[in-house]
């Protein structure tokens, strides 16, 4: 952790911190090619760059710009790294997060890394250079590197929309497996045998790592599997989601619930049940997560987790600014989560129900 809990964060750490001499040094250029290498790349030839830019990595250095006349002034400027723009989620948190801190006279800056922690690092070396004073990140994967630049530079930060496990790192969210095991239990009670599972890819995505570990957890406990043909992965959109729940609706035995891991993919599966004459819930139960609009206003109405979507970004402002103003501050928040019940969830038609493995029928 990057400090301790009570503690101001400083924006500049006291320690040594390299310098262009010392990526000079150990690339075998002068400061001034160091210089052009880093603000003017089309004046130094391709080799000499690379040497530049692998020395000024293995040194984590960042050139500060701005950054240096911020040494005893802050920037007010907080830095939020989110996996994409396009998922409204992250827009209604990152509101949330945005009003919180205007309200306080801090500035919000937004930049996407689009599930790519390489990407992520990148962003975060460049809004240092800028003089941001401290970061919000979605999620609990992150390249150690990240957590390793920002401590270098004094940065304090927040994750959120999960809890670190092993409490590392500061984070603000909830328990996301513990979100799809209570609604797959849901279904479970209903009579459910035969789930199907709807995701995002999970490579640098721990929220739906977690969500489908939840699914298969709580089918585990009724002596249940999971297919992997009744698992599809898809980005998260509606056309995507439908096309992926399309190939769930081909198998020789489809599902008959269906949990998605989010609010968005329960709905794109619902439109292609609709186009291919499968009634919900009569057929097909469907379940999402978040308990957003979109799903409540469907029809029949999406049985979803309601999330701490506002909770989060609101939490996160307060933290960030408690650590910046020298406060005394929480660095672990977790809000509880609930399943709101609708009508896109019934008990599977006769012929589908059965008895899990190691249970007695009743």
């Amino acid at each position: 952790m990057d400090e301790q809990p009570g503690t101001p964060a400083t924006v500049e750490d006291a320690r040594f911190r390299p310098g262009g001499k010392d990526v000079a040094r150990l690339a075998g250029v002068s400061t001034a090619t160091v210089s052009r290498a880093l603000n003017s790349p089309e004046r130094v030839d391709p080799q000499t760059r690379r040497r530049v830019l692998e020395a000024a990595a293995k040194l984590r250095y960042v050139p500060h710009g701005a950054a240096r006349s911020l040494r005893s002034h802050r920037s007010r400027m907080i830095g939020a790294v989110v996996p994409s723009f396009d998922y409204a989620l992250y827009a209604r948190t990152t509101s949330a997060l945005q009003q919180r801190l205007d309200e306080r006279g801090y500035s919000l800056v937004l930049a996407e890394q689009h599930y790519d922690l390489n990407a992520e690092l990148r962003v975060a070396r460049q809004l240092i250079q800028h003089g941001v004073d401290a970061f919000v990140f979605v999620g609990l994967d992150h390249d150690p590197a990240l957590f390793a630049l920002l401590e270098d530079y004094g940065r304090p930060y927040v994750l959120t929309w999960g809890i670190d496990p092993l409490y590392r790192h500061p984070s603000i969210g909830f328990d996301n497996q513990a979100a799809t095991r209570e609604i797959t239990r849901h279904l479970l009670g209903l009579g459910h045998r035969r789930f199907g599972l709807l995701s995002a890819p999970v490579p640098g995505n721990d929220r739906a790592r977690a969500r489908g570990a939840g699914v298969r957890q709580a089918l585990a406990e009724a002596g249940l599997d999971l297919p992997a043909e009744r698992v599809q992965f898809a980005p998260i959109s509606l056309q995507a989601a439908e096309k992926a729940m399309q190939r769930l609706l081909a198998l020789p035995e489809p599902p008959t619930a269906v949990v998605a891991t989010n609010d968005v993919f329960a709905v794109g599966a619902m439109v292609a049940c609709r186009s291919a004459g499968v009634s919900i819930p009569r057929d097909i139960s469907i379940t999402g997560v978040d308990n957003t609009d979109l799903g409540a206003t469907q029809t029949p109405g999406l049985t979803s987790i309601r999330t701490p979507i506002v909770e989060i970004g609101h939490a996160a402002a307060d933290q960030i600014i408690a650590r910046l103003e020298g406060l005394a501050w929480e660095p672990f928040q977790a809000f509880p989560i609930e399943v709101v019940h609708r009508g896109s969830t019934a008990p599977p038609p006769a012929a589908s129900r059965g008895t899990p493995r190691g249970t007695p029928p009743a």
